[in-house]
């Protein structure tokens, strides 16, 4: 099956094209590459990750990457989630999911980005994103997306102004990073908003 500007199955994994980057399903054989940045970036990412209190921060060893790998194969089965690897040039750059899909009467699910420090400023993160967004509206037939950011994450945020969310206002105590319970801001979009903003951020899509 095939849908326009998406790449549905590439070696039996999904995969979604924006204007620049190739958005796809994280694979063993992505291990190593995974692990380096993810070391080298460890200050930067984790002030930003969800732990709860006196949780270790997880070792980015084989063992928690095939679970991660687990986890996120499972949750595309079930239609709740889609995780996937950022590449430039076949270069790995970062994640992007859409998570938490819920369907009945909400039909939402709340998107999540990260960046290798090296690749910020390059807008891939918003390009990222806005093709997720894209999938989720169009293909998955989603009615609302939201993204939640802690209020001094200043990057993240510039992220999701870049791409036309409403900011819903402040959720107080929202989620719990690092062992403190922090707010975050919501910023959403609903499907009937995507009509006629998508072409705002035609940039980041691939051409037609």
């Amino acid at each position: 099956m095939k849908f326009t500007g998406f790449d549905t199955l590439v070696g039996n994994r999904l995969s979604l094209r924006g204007r620049r980057v190739l958005l796809r399903q994280l694979v063993d054989s992505d291990y190593e590459t995974w692990r380096a940045v993810r070391l080298r970036c460890r200050d930067w990412l984790l002030p930003w990750e969800p732990r709860p209190s006196g949780t270790m921060i997880p070792a980015d060893d084989w063992y928690n990457y095939r679970a991660r790998l687990s986890t996120r194969q499972r949750e595309s089965q079930q239609g709740t989630g889609y995780g996937f690897g950022i590449f430039l040039d076949d270069v790995f750059a970062g994640e992007v999911t859409i998570s938490s899909i819920q369907r009945g009467p909400f039909q939402s699910g709340y998107i999540g980005y990260w960046i290798d420090r090296e690749f910020a400023g390059q807008g891939l993160a918003p390009e990222a994103a806005c093709v997720v967004m894209q999938f989720a509206f169009e293909v998955l037939g989603l009615h609302r997306i939201e993204i939640a950011i802690v209020p001094r994450n200043a990057a993240s945020r510039r992220v999701a102004e870049k791409l036309l969310l409403r900011d819903e206002g402040t959720a107080v105590r929202f989620l719990e990073i690092n062992g403190i319970w922090e707010d975050h801001v919501r910023y959403a979009m609903t499907a009937e908003e995507w009509v006629y903003l998508k072409q705002s951020m035609i940039r980041w899509l691939p051409v037609q």
